[in-house]
């Protein structure tokens, strides 16, 4: 039986919109051990549901292009094809899938490249289970599990290899949106990369929680990006933001 799954992140957000069918998981790890533990984990959880389980990167891959989940869990280390490298895969082929990479790791290395590589979130493997199901639904709402320590140092480190970079252009080849984004998106996003909810983006501009989301929609749409943590990278990438002081 899998150990608890530890300390992932952040502070909980608004509460999350029921879905009218569950949610549909692959949990990818090469120890049979780990999956089943995840299994018994969420098996009380009707909203979430696994419909598929990968023992290597490769193997997770086809899975999401069969079965289209809504999000996979993602160990790093598996043969064949690792965890970063299977996500990249993913969300180059699939990019309504949502990726949370599961890993004993809590490393800024991993964090980065693993952010670099489309995660939207990253969760320790012995976090307690009521973590792990919280961070599965923050990612499925469209917020992020980040450690934020980590975070921190990854936006700092993004924002300093961005200002070294020739020229504003994404890690991806990509240049600079073809739509700006307004100064207010600009200044949203900017609290989105201190790792503000939603709810408390809202209370520091006055202005409901609603607006908030759309906003944070429209800069993932103009930047092209998968969810709110790869706007900023993105953005960070672009210069189109510094690395805000809290």
């Amino acid at each position: 039986m899998i150990q608890p799954l530890r300390k992932v992140v952040g502070r909980l957000v608004e509460t999350p919109v029921k879905r009218e069918a569950p949610a549909r998981l692959v949990v990818a790890d090469d120890h049979d051990f780990v999956r089943s533990g995840i299994k018994v984990m969420l098996s009380g959880e009707t909203d979430l549901r696994i419909v598929g389980e990968a023992a290597d990167g490769q193997e997770a891959l086809e899975i999401c292009g069969r079965e289209r989940p809504d999000l996979a869990l993602m160990d790093v280390r598996m043969p064949r094809m690792d965890g970063l490298t299977a996500t990249r895969s993913i969300k180059r082929s699939f990019p309504g899938v949502s990726v949370l990479i599961l890993t004993m790791h809590e490393n800024e290395d991993y964090l980065l490249e693993a952010v670099k590589a489309g995660a939207a979130g990253y969760v320790l493997k012995d976090a307690p289970q009521n973590e792990l199901v919280t961070a599965i639904r923050k990612v499925l709402e469209g917020e992020t599990t980040l450690n934020r320590r980590l975070a921190t140092g990854l936006l700092k480190r993004l924002a300093n290899d961005a200002r070294g970079a020739a020229a504003p252009r994404a890690e991806d080849g990509r240049a600079a949106p073809a739509q700006p984004l307004t100064a207010r998106e600009l200044e949203v996003l900017e609290h989105v990369a201190l790792g503000q909810t939603n709810r408390e983006i809202a209370e520091d501009f006055v202005i409901s929680v609603g607006t908030v989301k759309n906003h944070v929609e429209h800069i993932i749409a103009k930047l092209e990006a998968s969810d709110r943590t790869q706007a900023v990278v993105r953005a960070l990438e672009l210069r189109l933001i510094d690395f805000p002081r809290p």
